[in-house]
């Protein structure tokens, strides 16, 4: 006899966890386990920081990266070297900057060393626009992250610290 959907009991799921599988996970499949855990983390940020970004400042995310890449450089940067730093493809990049250059954020110059590319730079509207967002970006991650203890940001930190270089030593 079959049991019905409503009784069945399933297994719950990583991000349905709670209470004492949190705090000592099962040794099987740990590395998995936390595999999922930083993915639902990056997921449930990235979803709160995209909809603050779209609400305030009606910009996507995807916009803010590439401004934040340009704040890092004053003196701009190449359209393939954006596409390097956000992990995403040439066309990917053209269609936020097209989008920018409408919206009088960012310029598009010819690069004087190689005609066939280009180099990225904030307008001043641009700048003091972004000057604006990274305020409220910092303000919205404190407020997820804020409660957490020192020490525990500390020891997370550290230890996310290590994962990235051992990932970069697998290369």
């Amino acid at each position: 006899m079959r049991t019905p959907p409503a009784t069945r009991s399933r297994a719950p799921s990583p991000s349905a966890e709670t209470g004492a599988a949190d705090s000592i996970p099962e040794p099987a499949h740990l590395e998995l386990r936390i595999w999922l855990r930083l993915l639902g983390c990056t997921a449930q940020i990235e979803n709160y920081l995209r909809t603050r970004l779209r609400a305030e400042f009606g910009i996507s995310l995807a916009r803010f990266d590439l401004m934040a890449q340009l704040d890092r450089r004053p003196a701009g940067v190449s359209m393939s070297d954006i596409s390097r730093l956000l992990l995403v493809s040439n066309g990917a990049v053209t269609g936020l900057v097209d989008r920018l250059v409408k919206e009088g954020m960012v310029t598009r110059k010819s690069n004087a060393g190689d005609r066939r590319a280009f180099i990225v730079s904030f307008t001043p509207a641009g700048r003091r626009a972004f000057a604006k967002m990274a305020k409220r970006h910092e303000e919205w991650v404190l407020s997820l992250l804020g409660d957490i203890p020192i020490d525990a940001k500390q020891q997370l930190l550290g230890q996310l610290v290590h994962l990235k270089r051992r990932l970069e030593d697998t290369r």
